[in-house]
């Protein structure tokens, strides 16, 4: 139970980071939301696979939601000590280095994109406390970025987030 919990925390900030990247190009083009917004709308979100993708999310609804998730990861940020965030920093760039090492390279048999195992966050030694608070934070920018969309893009959600539980679970089964 350990493991399962200290994987959906590294998730949440691994996709904490990851979306945040995104939003942190376009506030380097310009403080301006126009700008900000142009920016998303040419190529941000076009062609991003995964759920965003299949929600047709209008501009408003994507610049709402990465304002929650720049949020997000600044308060899981403030949740860790300097050091674990120095090891996090460590952590992400080795994997961004790796990242454009294997650039180009066909993936071996049984190499999935985007999977980063979690051992460097495992390193970062949480205390309880820390991963109660990265808890709510977390379920906190679930309930904000939900409320920002329609009932049936919040349905569909659902939809694809058991899906994805259930292929999760698939691929944890062992093989008969």
């Amino acid at each position: 139970m350990k493991l399962k919990s200290l994987s959906l925390i590294a998730g949440a900030i691994a996709l904490t980071l990851s979306a945040t990247s995104f939003a942190v190009k376009a506030q380097a083009l310009s403080h301006s939301p126009l700008l900000v917004a142009q920016a998303q709308k040419e190529g941000q979100w076009q062609g991003k696979k995964g759920p965003w993708a299949e929600l047709g999310l209008s501009d408003a609804q994507k610049t709402q939601i990465q304002q929650i998730q720049r949020n997000t990861r600044s308060q899981m940020e403030n949740v860790l000590t300097q050091e674990q965030k120095d090891k996090l920093k460590a952590a992400f760039e080795a994997r961004r280095a790796q990242r454009q090492a294997n650039q180009g390279q066909p993936r071996q048999p049984g190499q999935r994109a985007g999977r980063r195992g979690g051992k460097g966050f495992a390193e970062l030694n949480l205390t309880e406390a820390q991963k109660t608070q990265m808890r709510q934070i977390r379920e906190s920018s679930k309930q904000q970025i939900e409320a920002v969309l329609t009932p049936e893009q919040r349905t569909k959600l659902q939809q694809l987030r058991q899906n994805g539980k259930q292929r999760r679970q698939q691929r944890q089964q062992p093989n008969s």
